[in-house]
């Protein structure tokens, strides 16, 4: 399966713990993701998208990638997909897990998209392949804030 998303959300809740400096192991992978949750792309309208960023404001940010923005006085603004304002119309393809899909864990505006599809693929699965092919070809994973989310006081 090799389609564009267009941003991915992850909880914060569903990453259990940082992972230490050095070497990744098996271990480390299933003691950050200890469940057994799977990959589902949804395709949901722009505005639906506001208002899970809206939510995300609310909680001071969640786990996000292919979204900029700031939160101000509890909303979401200046809100970017891949660099681009939010057009409320449009259908948008977002990464997430199945429990995130149902709507669970206040991401309500997930629960009804345009379009699901179930891959069947296994999150953690997916994030230990990531971690051998990066090793095979010698690249170090490193983490860094990027200031996708910024908080204006």
């Amino acid at each position: 399966m090799k389609s564009q998303v267009d941003l991915a959300v992850v909880n914060m809740g569903s990453l259990r713990m940082t992972l230490p400096k050095g070497n990744i192991t098996v271990g480390n992978i299933f003691q950050l993701m200890p469940f057994e949750n799977e990959l589902v792309i949804l395709r949901l309208k722009g505005s639906e998208v506001k208002k899970l960023l809206d939510i995300f404001a609310l909680e001071g940010g969640q786990g996000v990638a292919g979204v900029r923005m700031e939160i101000k006085d509890g909303q979401a603004a200046n809100c970017l997909i891949q660099g681009m304002p939010i057009e409320m119309n449009k259908l948008y393809s977002i990464a997430t897990n199945d429990f995130l899909a149902g709507g669970n864990d206040r991401m309500i505006p997930l629960a009804s998209p345009e379009k699901r599809m179930d891959t069947a693929l296994k999150i953690r699965n997916i994030l230990m392949e990531y971690v051998v092919r990066e090793t095979q070809n010698g690249r170090k994973i490193q983490s860094r804030l990027d200031g996708r989310i910024r908080v204006q006081q």
